[in-house]
Parts: C-alpha cells; structure tokens; sequence
C-alpha cells in the first residue's frame, strides 16, 4: 500500500501594505516604492489577523518561517506585522523570487495612461493577461513558475509577505484558478490569504 502524501506547509500570504502609488493607481511593479500612513496601519493589522490564527490553531509564532520579497513595501509590511506576534521586527529572510511581477517600461503610469500611449499592446494585454509579455517585463506565467519553485521548495508553515501579482501566480500554481482567471482575481490589502490543503481562504 503506497504511504500517504504528506500534507504541504500553510502559507500565510499577505500583500504590502498601501502605498502613494498604490491611491493613484501606478504600476509599482519592481519600483521600490514606500508604504503610506494607511499601508502600515493595514500591516500593524495583519499582525494582530496572524496572532488570532495562531492562537486558534495553537501555533507558537516563533515556530514558523517568514519570508519576504526584497521591495521595502514588502520589508515594512513584514517588520510592522512581527510586534503582535512577540517577535522582533527584524528575523525574517528575504525572498527575490517574491517579487512583484515586473511591468518594464510601464512601471509608473496608470493603465488610463497606458491606454493612450500605447493602446495595442493594452489591448493585448486585456485579451490575455496570462501570456502578456510588457515591454521589459514579465508574464503572470513567468511570475507562476518563480512562485511554484519557492512554494515546492517550503519545508514547514510560512509567513510570506509580498504582492498582489505573485499571490496570483501561487493562485494558478495551486489550481485554485485557472491560469486565464488567475490574473483577474483581486488581492486586498490589510488582509491575511492562508494556502492550505489546496484551498485558500481570507481572514480580514
């Protein structure tokens, strides 16, 4: 009789707080952007969603591994977050491949922009999010195959603090939706996202 698979790691996903660029609707892709007054409000937040998790599954914090995407929305997001949880701001590792997907030559405008300045490639990118290439850029594709290398190569419970794109590759990794869907699905922020067993559910 062949041994059961073993159960996979939760992760405990959480996007960056909200940023400037974020409120004016700026691609930030790999643009090292700050979070603002409300972005570390929403981190502090998802500090005390993970400490009530924990405490229902009596979990002990210090037991988990955290990680996050090199971005310093991502760092702050991670450092204001760990206080709740009686850990110190720093202990956490860094993770390039959760950074956010990579939008090239148009990190820095709005899509109402793009629309203007370069309307095909725009009306591409909205006939297939998925395979989309930007100028410069990457693909949700290639973000989704980055993620699956990070996500198989996890050994226990995690704590991974990063972005909206990357959330939507692991998404489609894990067949939670398909890969034409994947790109559309909103990922909030001041929000805890937990990948386990296959399913994903959202603690606000």
């Amino acid at each position: 009789m062949a041994a059961s698979a073993k159960p996979r790691p939760t992760v405990y996903y959480i996007r960056h707080g909200e940023t400037d660029w974020n409120v004016a609707g700026r691609l930030q892709g790999r643009r090292d952007i700050p979070l603002n007054e409300r972005g570390r409000t929403q981190a502090a937040h998802c500090g005390e969603i993970l400490r009530d998790l924990f405490a229902r599954d009596r979990l002990d914090p210090a037991g988990l591994d955290y990680v996050s995407s090199p971005l310093q929305r991502a760092c702050q997001t991670m450092e204001l977050s760990r206080p709740a949880l009686g850990l110190p701001a720093e202990g956490y590792r860094i993770e390039p491949r959760l950074a956010e997907i990579a939008f090239g030559e148009w990190e820095g405008f709005t899509i109402a922009q793009l629309h203007m300045r370069d309307p095909q490639r725009i009306a591409q990118r909205e006939h297939d999010k998925w395979h989309f290439l930007p100028p410069g850029g990457e693909s949700y594709q290639m973000v989704s195959a980055r993620i699956a290398e990070w996500y198989e190569g996890l050994t226990r419970d995690t704590v991974a603090i990063a972005h909206g794109g990357t959330a939507r590759g692991l998404i489609a990794h894990l067949g939670i939706a398909k890969p034409a869907a994947a790109p559309l699905v909103d990922i909030a922020q001041g929000v805890v996202y937990v990948f386990k067993g296959g399913q994903l559910t959202r603690y606000a």
